[in-house]
């Protein structure tokens, strides 16, 4: 009688864990994927094994399967997106290639043993596999930032191969903020910050492409593996291990244009997938979609009715708002210029402002869980707000045309008008908190000076607006149609906003006293 499918299965696995998972066993998969073993280290029995273990185990599984008659549903592979916010690099070109080629023969990041790697490395980038040659680099990268991570952390028991009895030193710890005794790692000093950012974005950022996890996780389709992502990573690659070579040599290398241009745009890179990056598009897209509104078709005859229309609770909200933005001019930072006085803060400026704002550089290393915690809520609030602007021009071109064409009852022209006259209180105060978050991103590092209690209010006020944006969210929907209730939430909210304005507990008046106390 012939073994059982699921007996069979079950010895295939353990034969597998032998050669791939245990750390007791030959733990092939990390030792290879952690960049531990070198060329010579892995003979090629072990490949042979591994291809015929592969197969057998499809062949099984098929079977498996037809006698359970079960159906095996394969999770569909994730597709690298972002990637252009990645692409800081230019296209590698021969010229570049050739560089590195000549450098990481003479390079001291690369171990002799492991140039076979980086050589097949090259070959696959040239030949268009693209998905080989980042797997290579990666794996290589990881075991030269190792080398320099146990360095300049004088710790060189981390640098032990992959042993069953020791934790293996990878990413995760070679970039971490602190080692494992607590002690400030090193490396990030030694490295710079725009290296460690960039590292950062490609590997660990939640809404970066995270192209290690990927792969080693199976979830990329190798042959459609993307050009742009082995590009940068070879392009870091080459100013990477320049910084390892003879200065002589280095120095020369450097005075080629193509070689010049990487190391400048290494050196100025910044983060594009890290929370304050990533706050900082979406006001900008936010901002953009509510420039548009002025553009936006209204019949004449309806705009002039809602101009009528204003309530005196709406001029409570304007009046409301020109008292939270006169403080601001104050609490700009000096050194962009935008404003210097409340005339200069006018509304046709506010998008040059929130822009300036976004383009003030803000540190993104290693951020503190309650920076985190305060970027999370300033994002989603941006979020909802993105979603009204959204909601806001798709209501105004559907009523216009209904207006036009005749086709409004009575009532929904009254809801019309309402609408109007809700949209042009929108507006500024869509801007006023998109000014706030900027403003508030720019000093989020001030967060620090809040004591427990102070921060569980600032939190608790932050909240209370992104409450305001989701019920605007609900109330400004085609499906609700709220519009006067948006003037009475916005009221309230103006009010929230005011009043702990008032109490100078944002950030910017925590940093604005930091400042103070400075120059003391």
């Amino acid at each position: 009688m012939a073994p059982r499918p699921g007996f069979q299965l079950s010895v295939l696995m353990d034969v597998l864990k032998v050669f791939v998972g245990s750390p007791c066993g030959l733990n092939l998969r990390n030792t290879l994927w952690h960049g531990f073993a070198s060329p010579h280290e892995i003979p090629p029995k072990y490949c042979s094994m591994m291809i015929l273990l592969t197969v057998g185990l499809g062949q099984l599984l098929k079977s498996y399967l037809q006698q359970t008659k079960l159906v095996l549903a394969h999770r569909p592979f994730i597709a690298l997106t972002n990637l252009e916010d990645l692409a800081i690099f230019p296209d590698v070109t021969s010229e570049v290639l050739s560089v590195l080629e000549e450098v990481m023969k003479k390079s001291t990041f690369i171990l002799k043993v492991m140039l076979p790697y980086w050589e097949a490395a090259l070959i696959g980038f040239r030949s268009h596999r693209f998905a080989d040659c980042a797997m290579l680099l990666l794996t290589q990268l990881e075991t030269g930032l190792r080398r320099v991570f146990a360095a300049v952390n004088q710790c060189p028991k981390r640098l032990l191969t992959a042993e069953s009895t020791a934790l293996y030193t990878t990413f995760d710890e070679i970039l971490a903020k602190h080692l494992d005794d607590g002690k400030i790692n090193q490396l990030p000093l030694f490295l710079g910050e725009p290296a460690m950012e960039f590292l950062w974005d490609f590997l660990n950022h939640q809404e970066g492409p995270r192209i290690r996890d990927h792969l080693s996780h199976g979830e990329i389709n190798l042959p459609e593996f993307p050009k742009e992502a082995a590009n940068q990573l070879l392009a870091f690659s080459v100013v990477l291990l320049l910084r390892f070579t003879d200065e002589d040599l280095s120095a020369a290398l450097k005075e080629k244009a193509a070689i010049k241009s990487l190391v400048g745009l290494a050196e100025g890179y910044h983060a594009h997938f890290h929370p304050v990056s990533q706050l900082k598009k979406q006001v900008l897209s936010c901002e953009k979609s509510i420039r548009v509104w002025p553009l936006l078709p209204l019949p004449e005859e309806a705009e002039e009715a809602a101009r009528l229309e204003g309530t005196s609770e709406t001029q409570a909200c304007e009046a409301l708002i020109t008292e939270i933005l006169r403080a601001l001019p104050r609490h700009l930072p000096e050194s962009r210029g935008v404003v210097s006085d409340w005339d200069s803060l006018s509304a046709e400026r506010w998008p040059q402002v929130i822009q300036e704002l976004c383009g003030t550089p803000v540190p993104t290393l290693f951020c503190p869980r309650t920076v985190l915690e305060v970027l999370t809520v300033l994002r989603n609030i941006s979020t909802h707000c993105a979603r009204v602007s959204s909601q806001v021009a798709a209501s105004v071109e559907l009523r216009y045309q209904q207006w036009v064409e005749r086709r409004l009852r009575s009532r929904q022209r009254q809801t019309y008008l309402h609408m109007l006259t809700s949209i042009k209180l929108l507006s500024p105060v869509l801007y006023l908190i998109l000014l706030l978050i900027a403003l508030e991103l720019v000093n989020i590092h001030v967060v620090h000076g809040k004591n427990t209690y102070e921060y569980q209010q600032y939190l608790k006020f932050l909240k209370s607006i992104l409450q305001y944006t989701e019920n605007l969210v609900t109330y400004t929907s085609q499906q609700k149609n709220k519009w006067n209730e948006t003037i009475n939430l916005t009221h309230t909210a103006l009010l929230k906003i005011w009043t702990f304005s008032e109490k100078k507990q944002m950030l910017i008046h925590l940093a604005k006293k930091s400042t103070s106390k400075g120059g003391l």
